[in-house]
C-alpha cells in the first residue's frame, strides 16, 4: 500500500512541472536581447514588443508549440540555436509570458 501512495505522490507532484526546467531563463533572456528578438515584435504589435506573447490572437496557445515557434523565429533573425539554447529561450519565455504548466 505504501508503494502504490508514493507513486501516487510522485504522478501528482510531476502533473504540474515545468515544461522547459532543463531551460536556464537568465540564459533564454541574453539570447533574446542578443538576437533582439524585440525588434521584430515592434514591427509586429508596437510598444516593447512583448504584447506579441499575450494578446488574444497569439499563436502559441500551449507549452509543446513555443520550441517550434522560437525556431520558425530563429530562422528569420538567422540564429543558429542549439537544442539547449531553444530550451533556455522557452524556458525565459514562459517565465515571463507565457506561464505553461
Amino acid at each position: 500500500m505504501k508503494k502504490y501512495l508514493f507513486l501516487l505522490a510522485l504522478v501528482a507532484g510531476t502533473a504540474h512541472a515545468d515544461p522547459f526546467a532543463t531551460g536556464n531563463p537568465a540564459s533564454g533572456k541574453k539570447l533574446f536581447a542578443r538576437y533582439e528578438c524585440d525588434s521584430c515584435h515592434k514591427g509586429k504589435v508596437g510598444g516593447d514588443g512583448s504584447a506579441i506573447f499575450t494578446r488574444p490572437e497569439r499563436i502559441v496557445r500551449e507549452a509543446s508549440q513555443l520550441v517550434p515557434r522560437i525556431k520558425f523565429c530563429s530562422g528569420v533573425v538567422g540564429a543558429n540555436l542549439s537544442a539547449q539554447d531553444e530550451q533556455d529561450l522557452a524556458s525565459y519565455l514562459n517565465q515571463n509570458y507565457y506561464h505553461f504548466k
